[in-house]
């Protein structure tokens, strides 16, 4: 899966249409092999995108689950503290 895709299910406060959007181009760039496509590949590209973005923002919205909801600034910091691990020489 692309590093940049973030988990978006079980937030407070819940992902937003914009995150739900980018998620799905970053998907929708890595299964097409393109960040930008050709013209003429561009309405194809759009229409994935867009439906995509539905089906996750369907998804999303449909889980449940008993776990406490996650704080935004604390999986960030956590995600900081593993890429300096990781990148650390």
């Amino acid at each position: 899966m692309c590093r940049s895709i973030k988990t978006l299910f079980n937030f407070d406060p819940p992902a937003t249409d914009d995150e739900v959007r980018a998620a799905s181009l970053q998907f929708v760039r890595k299964l097409s092999g393109s960040t930008r496509p050709s013209a003429a590949n561009e309405t194809a590209f759009a229409a994935a995108v867009d439906e995509v973005t539905a089906a996750a923002r369907r998804l999303v919205d449909s889980l449940v689950t008993t776990a406490p909801p996650k704080n935004r600034e604390e999986e960030a910091a956590k995600a900081k503290a593993r890429a300096a691990k990781r990148f650390a020489r």
